[in-house]
């Protein structure tokens, strides 16, 4: 049996700098029900990294579709209403696509 295919992602975010130690403080303690529907909408090996009041966000995606996948996490009442707590913490980047919070980014370089 072949392992799913992973795509990995990259998106950076502004973080509002009075937020910085209540954004570290929610993340020490990340509700499960949000974890279990970044489980559920086929994402391994998130992490958020932090400097400069920038956020740095890596992921990989197993599924094979993607926006459907972002559109049931969207849909979960629960990450709703953590994004309503996060949401007003972070400042998108001037330079995002139309639609977008987080700006995506492109890989340049991947080694296993």
């Amino acid at each position: 049996m072949q392992a799913p295919k992973l795509k990995r992602y990259g998106q950076i975010i502004g973080l509002k700098p009075e937020a910085c130690d209540k954004y570290v403080e929610y993340h020490a303690k990340v509700w499960a029900g949000v974890l279990k529907t970044i489980y559920d909408c086929n994402i391994r090996n998130y992490s958020d990294f932090f400097r400069d009041n920038t956020l740095f966000a890596y992921f990989g995606y197993i599924g094979d579709r993607f926006q459907a996948d972002m559109a049931k996490m969207a849909a979960d009442p629960t990450t709703q209403e953590w994004w309503a707590i996060m949401m007003p913490m972070q400042q998108p980047i001037p330079t995002r696509a139309e639609g977008e919070w987080w700006a995506n980014m492109n890989e340049v370089f991947h080694a296993d």
